[in-house]
């Protein structure tokens, strides 16, 4: 990251799908103001340091093997003012739709995953009460279907919507640092649903037209 004089922290994400060595360096703008400051590396709150230094640049070298060396790194550089950029070790996230899948019964749902880098294992849940329960494809061939479009792309297809298929599913991607889950909401609405503003439309311009029909009866009589 190269780092100006604004006071506002850089921020960068990295992603690692599995144990690695990783170089990261904050480099000071050649035009920066910020002459020989006072570099500090931290992981979170922890002062690390830094095994390389140019006139411009620092950096630390480090070795990932397992999930708990993951986080934020972060360089700070004191002088007239103090500026920072953090790195956030992660593992990788999933990419999947954010708003909730709204379909009608008897149709066909689908949730698709997408990850940077290809994950050793995926596997889709879907909620009961607080808890997370593994869909088994073998055991639900005719209400589920997996199909694994590529190594980093998942889809889960549920056939036959009913009421009862309402709900939050996940899918999670499993890595050699850890794992990402996906949340998905499915709201499955009834047929008639689509219909109900058209009928009380209907409903409306039958109230009037009766009532229309009805007055003109009325004041015929009143005529006579």
């Amino acid at each position: 990251l190269t780092v100006g004089v604004s006071r506002t922290p850089l921020q960068k994400n990295v992603s690692l799908a599995s144990p690695t060595k990783i170089e990261l360096t904050c480099k000071l703008e050649e035009n920066s103001n910020l002459k020989n400051p006072q570099v500090t590396w931290k992981r979170g709150s922890e002062t690390i340091s830094h095994t390389n230094k140019t006139q411009n640049s620092w950096t630390i070298q480090l070795t990932i093997s397992d999930s708990s060396q993951l986080g934020s790194y972060s360089c700070i550089l004191k002088g007239e003012v103090e500026v920072s950029a953090t790195f956030h070790l992660q593992v990788p996230h999933i990419e999947g739709k954010e708003k909730p899948i709204i379909t009608y019964e008897g149709d066909l749902a689908v949730m698709v995953c997408k990850t940077e880098y290809v994950p050793v294992a995926w596997t889709w849940y879907m909620t009961n009460g607080t808890e997370l329960v593994a869909i088994n494809p073998s055991s639900h061939t005719n209400k589920f279907q997996f199909k694994r479009q590529s190594a980093n792309v998942n889809r889960l297809e549920i056939l036959k919507l009913t009421k009862e298929d309402n709900g939050i599913y996940w899918c999670e991607a499993a890595f050699r640092l850890g794992s990402s889950k996906r949340r998905f909401e499915l709201r499955v609405l009834s047929i008639m649903a689509p219909l109900k503003p058209f009928v009380a439309v209907v409903a409306e311009v039958v109230i009037l037209v009766t009532t229309i029909a009805l007055y003109e009866v009325y004041s015929k009589r009143k005529e006579k």
